[in-house]
């Protein structure tokens, strides 16, 4: 599977965010998008999600099932949880167990076992709203795991996670890009993954008629464990 945008642009507000945004990213590779707030990172995931509507350019998959849209091969994972605080930690990755096709025939984990992999196994039958934010943040990462899609978008993932559940989220990604993943992220922390590029984004300046970003090779690291 491979993921290639070209010359990809996006105006919010009559503004535009960027300009001429060209990458590829292959299965089993990750892309780090970096650069200072305001860039537009979380907006280019936003657009790669198909939440916001791109001004230009193009996005396409290779390897994908043709009869799904490009938006039904991925999990977003965005700023807010996307948790029901009334349901258990358990009722809620069952919710998302059956409102999610897998893709590719793959099935996901239990969502127990799920649970017990973001170490809050014995949160199972508290109401989510019970949670505290880390808690809440893993059991939103917890649905990247109860339904298969090759493709994880992630926005300030380790937002609200501890040193230990940076560390688990770190080997989810390796896992995931292990078994043929692919993860773009946007991040500050330093993901020391074994295929991995980086995207650096800086801000449309008056005298820029477009957003300066590229994207350096893929790396490949030989650094164990993160954070």
């Amino acid at each position: 599977m491979r993921i290639e945008c070209r010359a990809l642009s996006c105006d919010r507000g009559g503004r535009e965010v960027f300009h001429g945004l060209s990458f590829a990213v292959g299965a089993g590779e990750a892309l780090l998008v970096k650069g200072p707030n305001g860039v537009g990172k979380s907006t280019l995931l936003r657009v790669l999600a198909g939440l916001v509507v791109k001004s230009g350019g193009e996005i396409s998959l290779e390897g994908g099932e043709a009869e799904r849209p490009f938006a039904e091969h991925l999990h977003y994972f965005g700023h807010l949880d996307g948790l029901k605080p009334a349901l258990t930690t358990l009722d809620n990755l069952s919710f998302w167990k059956t409102f999610c096709d897998p893709v590719q025939g793959r099935c996901g984990m239990d969502p127990l076992e799920a649970l017990g992999v973001l170490g809050i196994e014995h949160t199972a039958s508290l109401p989510a709203g019970f949670l505290s934010a880390g808690q809440k943040r893993r059991l939103a990462l917890a649905r990247l795991l109860v339904v298969w899609r090759p493709i994880w978008l992630l926005d300030e993932p380790s937002s609200a996670l501890d040193k230990a559940s940076e560390q688990t989220l770190h080997d989810l990604i390796e896992a995931h890009l292990e078994a043929g993943g692919i993860v773009i992220a946007a991040t500050h922390l330093p993901l020391k993954l074994k295929r991995v590029q980086e995207l650096l984004m800086e801000p449309v300046t008056a005298d820029a008629a477009e957003t300066e970003a590229y994207a350096e090779g893929v790396v490949f690291g030989d650094e164990e464990g993160w954070g």
